[in-house]
């Protein structure tokens, strides 16, 4: 590797604060704070399992509720995964995952191809994890599909505890994640693509 892909992203509104720095070629070490206790279990998660580099500061209106703060923390995140790929060159491009997690099983699929599209697949019984709304999770990798340039498709296959669901959503797309952005190197630093460019 000749070149470090990393990046620092910032984003400021009225709503939140935050900044993130990735290194796609790390070991998993993670500096999460985003002032939601779950979130930031789940954010550390997939560092660890993508073994990217993470770290996450985000001061939000959590006064009003956690919507924004995670929402914007996905925006952020998809943000400095696409810097750091830079062109998208040389990388595997495709990457999937299954993860169990005890009565839970849960697939990911990702095409890094600067074309988001989501498919989410996943039902919580629950309205609340800690003090973290379920819907939320939608929120989040909603947002870093749209803004990582990622095809992402979620889909929890069965579970019943939302705990489990929800973490093996985080270790799938870390899973996948992880073989995507890997470099090939007989691709040469060329896209994945029979277009010549993504």
């Amino acid at each position: 590797m000749t070149q470090t892909r990393s990046a620092d992203v910032t984003r400021k509104t009225k709503e939140t604060d935050i900044s993130v720095s990735v290194t796609l070629d790390g070991t998993g070490k993670a500096d999460i704070d985003t002032g939601i206790g779950f979130f930031d279990h789940m954010l550390d998660s997939l560092a660890r399992h993508s073994l990217m580099d993470l770290t996450v500061r985000c001061k939000g209106d959590l006064h009003i509720d956690m919507h924004h703060s995670v929402e914007d923390t996905g925006i952020v995140i998809g943000q400095a995964i696409a810097k750091a790929l830079g062109d998208f060159g040389g990388i595997t491009r495709f990457g999937h995952a299954y993860i169990p997690m005890d009565e839970t099983l849960t697939r990911v699929s990702i095409d890094l191809c600067k074309r988001p599209y989501f498919v989410w697949k996943v039902h919580f019984s629950r309205d609340k994890i800690g003090e973290m709304d379920t819907e939320l999770f939608k929120e989040f990798f909603h947002a870093l599909a749209g803004n990582g340039g990622m095809c992402l498709h979620i889909e929890n296959i069965y579970g019943e505890n939302c705990h489990h669901i929800a973490e093996s959503c985080f270790k799938a797309t870390a899973r996948a994640l992880r073989t995507a952005i890997a470099i090939d190197p007989r691709l040469g630093g060329k896209p994945a693509s029979t277009k010549g460019s993504l």
